[in-house]
């Protein structure tokens, strides 16, 4: 007996196959790409880019195997340039125009805010349908009046400090009015914005297809504040444990409140603070980092599921951490050369932390799907929107 069809195909009975995700590139291997791409964009002045993205994401999802079947990529960089340059030229608007006056400026701000939310849905459109995996595409089917209602929100503090800067006769000497609605500008994106970043993953997470599977995000605003709450608590506690490393090296150094003796050479304890308060620094600059992408990638994709595919993420803070540090670390002492290596370690731990499990047979789904449509609407998808901007 099978199950009810979905969107109109059957399936087996639910057999919870789990499927791995592993990373199989090396970081020698893309030392080689990421320097011929990052020469050629400097002679080209920046053109080479999109062709130098293409070749980038085809070896990073090329090396990305689900199951035993890698994802494949197959953008043309030809029309990746078209969105850089629209892109490009929005950006040149806006900067060109808050140079005549504010209020040209907050015109091409409200025209690049217009604009920008189809973007997005475009940018996502082009990129699910040049990705692949066992030969079969997949879609983005989220809506510009959804990408409107994702994004519109986003642009609501920076419309307010425009707006408010319009609004001042002098801006050398702004009424006193004008610093206490730039705090509360502030204050009101602070709050905001965990319900702004899950408002724009919603859309995002809501809308990923593949065949006739479509993802759905069961995650909520509080989970989002609690990440946020629980980032800032890290970033304290970091200064917290900084600050009493730096007093409890000057308490030696200086000796007690009542004349005693250091208990530490001076010029020993000042070269050990200067190293503490290198790392520290180091370290409070990264700690929260590492933390917030380990949760929200755990959140994300922990709810992320759809009629026959659950995904499950449990990326580990500290190794995380340590791996980011120790990237930092030897990107510093290398003067950048090793950045292609932590990419690659970067983009392993977190695609490794992941697996899918399918109660659809992925191969009875991929041959019925061919089946039925083909590759055609993948292909038309990518062909009309031509778009990927980097979002």
């Amino acid at each position: 007996m099978t199950e009810p069809s979905f969107d109109g195909l059957a399936t087996r009975p639910p057999s919870d196959q789990r499927l791995d995700v592993r990373f199989t590139g090396s970081g020698s291997e893309y030392f080689r790409i990421w320097i011929v791409n990052l020469l050629l964009t400097l002679v080209t002045l920046g053109l080479y880019y999109p062709w130098a993205k293409v070749r980038r994401m085809r070896y990073f999802y090329g090396n990305t195997v689900v199951g035993s079947h890698p994802l494949g990529f197959h953008a043309q960089p030809s029309k990746m340039l078209r969105g850089y340059l629209l892109v490009a030229l929005l950006l040149v608007l806006y900067s060109v125009a808050g140079q005549f006056s504010p209020l040209a400026g907050l015109v091409a701000f409200v025209i690049v805010a217009g604009i920008w939310p189809a973007l997005l849905k475009s940018s996502m459109q082009f990129r699910l349908a040049n990705t692949s995996w066992r030969g079969l595409r997949f879609r983005f089917r989220g809506t510009v009046g959804g990408a409107y209602t994702a994004l519109l929100p986003m642009f609501v503090p920076g419309l307010l400090f425009v707006a408010a800067v319009v609004a001042v006769p002098d801006t050398d000497q702004p009424p006193a009015w004008f610093g206490l609605l730039a705090l509360a500008v502030g204050l009101l994106t602070v709050l905001l914005l965990p319900w702004l970043w899950w408002n724009l993953k919603k859309y995002q997470h809501d809308h990923y297809a593949y065949g006739p599977e479509q993802t759905s995000l069961a995650a909520g605003t509080g989970a989002f504040y609690g990440i946020f709450a629980k980032t800032s608590g890290v970033m304290l506690l970091g200064l917290v444990v900084l600050v009493a490393l730096i007093g409890a090296i000057a308490v030696l150094a200086l000796g007690d409140l009542r004349g005693g003796r250091p208990r530490l050479d001076p010029v020993l304890a000042f070269g050990l603070g200067i190293v503490v308060l290198g790392l520290g620094l180091l370290t409070l600059h990264l700690l929260p980092k590492p933390y917030f992408i380990s949760r929200l990638q755990n959140l994300l994709w922990s709810r992320t599921a759809s009629h026959g595919v659950r995904f499950a993420s449990a990326l580990r803070f500290w190794p995380f951490f340590g791996l980011t540090l120790k990237n930092w670390l030897l990107m510093g002492c290398t003067l950048g050369l090793y950045w292609p290596f932590a990419a690659v370690a970067t983009a392993r731990m977190r695609l490794e932390a992941m697996h899918l499990t399918m109660s659809v047979d992925p191969d009875t789904l991929v041959d019925r799907v061919r089946a039925q449509q083909g590759e055609a609407a993948g292909e038309a998808a990518g062909d009309l929107f031509g778009l990927d901007i980097g979002l």
